[in-house]
C-alpha cells in the first residue's frame, strides 16, 4: 500500500516490526516535495515513534480485527474489558490504553483493535458524553465571550468549559483532545 493511502488504526510492518498508526499527517512544505508524517505504536514494547515517509513508499499492510469490547473496572495495574460476542474477559495494561481511559466510564462500549488474538489498540469515538463532577460557580452578569473555567469530569479527566455549566451536568468532550464541544 502506498504512504498516501495509510490511515489511522491500521497495522504495518516496518523494520519487521508490526507497528499501529495512531496519527497521520500530509505535509507539503513550501517548495519541498511532499511527505507522509506518522506516529506509529510498537505493538510488542508500546513504545511510539514518529517516521517521516516519502509519498511513494509501499508499506506492508496487516489486517487487525475490530471488535466492540465493553470496559468493566479498573485492577491495580490493568483495565478489564469484555468482548460482547464470546464474553472473553482480557485485561489491558496501563502503558497499552494510555490516556483512553480518562474517556470512558464502567460499562461503556468501544473498538478494540485485535491481531492474532491479542488485544492492540483502544479505537475512540469521535466525542464522548461526561458527568462534569467539579467546576467552580458561574459568575452573574459576566458577558465576555470566550470564557472558560476549569472543570473536573467523572472519569478524571480536567477540562475547561462555559461559565453556564454546572456540577451534574452532561457534556460532550472530543477525545482527540480532551476539549468541550457542547452540552448533551
Amino acid at each position: 500500500m502506498k504512504a498516501t493511502d495509510l490511515r489511522p488504526g491500521y497495522a504495518c510492518r516496518l523494520d519487521g516490526k508490526l507497528y499501529v498508526i495512531t496519527k497521520f499527517e500530509h505535509r507539503t512544505p513550501g517548495n519541498l516535495r511532499a511527505f507522509i508524517q506518522v506516529k506509529l505504536k510498537d505493538v510488542n514494547t508500546g513504545l511510539s515513534i514518529e517516521r517521516r515517509l516519502a509519498s511513494s513508499d509501499d508499506i506492508e499492510v496487516t489486517s487487525l480485527d475490530r471488535r466492540t469490547f465493553e470496559y468493566l473496572y479498573a485492577e491495580s495495574d490493568a483495565f478489564v474489558f469484555m468482548d460482547t460476542e464470546s464474553f472473553e474477559q482480557f485485561p489491558l495494561h496501563k502503558d497499552m490504553v494510555g490516556d483512553a481511559m480518562q474517556y470512558l466510564r464502567p460499562n461503556a462500549q468501544t473498538i478494540v483493535l485485535i491481531h492474532e488474538g491479542k488485544p492492540l489498540l483502544l479505537e475512540l469515538p469521535p466525542a464522548v458524553e461526561l458527568t462534569v463532577t467539579d467546576t467552580q460557580p458561574g459568575i452573574k452578569n459576566a458577558t465576555a465571550t470566550n470564557q472558560l473555567k476549569d472543570a473536573v469530569l467523572e472519569t478524571g479527566l480536567k477540562t475547561r468549559v462555559p461559565p453556564f455549566i454546572e456540577v451534574g451536568e452532561t457534556v460532550k468532550v472530543s477525545t482527540e483532545d480532551g476539549s468541550y464541544m457542547s452540552r448533551a
